[in-house]
């Protein structure tokens, strides 16, 4: 379905942006290749910071369970080697991306993969209309069930990545292809949900009458 890999990333934190010193307690990275998902890396990680109760609370992720991690400078690089060049996702990609690049900057680190999709984005203007676009319930709207608890980085990072292919899945018996590019899903994201039929259609079957018998 997808001619090109794609990594959904998800980052479990101890708040909501590194600018205010929130750091990173797990992440986990899956690889889709064609339909399926293919590979992952999940690591907890130990920035030596304390975890607050609430975050506790929603995610399991315990003081005790990140004492034992190893430390990013570890986790970082092996992640950074997993993604790769493959286009890189995430449900809610600018959260994921500020600690991406916040973790990164401490080491010294430089992303390869140029790419970012947004599947929260993308649900957004593929389904319009959905009463909410959390990744809980849009698992929930289109039958996604999670393996484990909600709110860990490897079930979050899982269910977005079929939430993803259930996306292509989608735009691929919309328009009777056989694979296609998904960087296309970038370009949808920057138009809003009442242009996206008009726009597949004319990228579709202008490629479609272009392509030779």
């Amino acid at each position: 379905m997808f001619n090109k890999p794609i990594v959904m990333l998800d980052f479990e934190t101890t708040g909501l942006s590194p600018d205010f010193g929130a750091r990173v307690t797990e992440v986990a990275a899956v690889r889709i290749n064609g339909n399926k998902i293919v590979d992952r890396f999940v690591s907890l990680i130990n920035c030596n910071v304390r975890i607050p109760g609430f975050i506790t609370e929603i995610t399991g992720i315990t003081q005790q369970m990140v004492d034992a991690a190893p430390c990013p400078s570890i986790v970082m690089p092996r992640l950074m080697q997993f993604i790769g060049t493959d286009i890189l996702a995430a449900h809610n990609a600018c959260f994921d991306a500020k600690f991406l690049l916040s973790e990164n900057r401490r080491l010294g680190l430089k992303p390869h993969s140029k790419d970012l999709l947004c599947s929260l984005m993308l649900s957004r203007r593929i389904f319009p209309g959905l009463s909410s676009y959390k990744l809980t319930n849009l698992s929930r709207s289109f039958g996604i069930n999670f393996k484990s608890r909600a709110h860990r980085a490897e079930a979050d990072a899982e269910v977005a990545a079929n939430l993803l292919i259930h996306i292509g899945q989608h735009v691929r018996t919309s328009y009777n292809l056989m694979s296609f590019d998904p960087h296309i899903f970038n370009e949808i994201n920057k138009i809003s949900a009442a242009k996206v039929t008009r726009f597949l259609q004319n990228k579709f079957v202008a490629n479609a009458k272009d392509s030779p018998e």
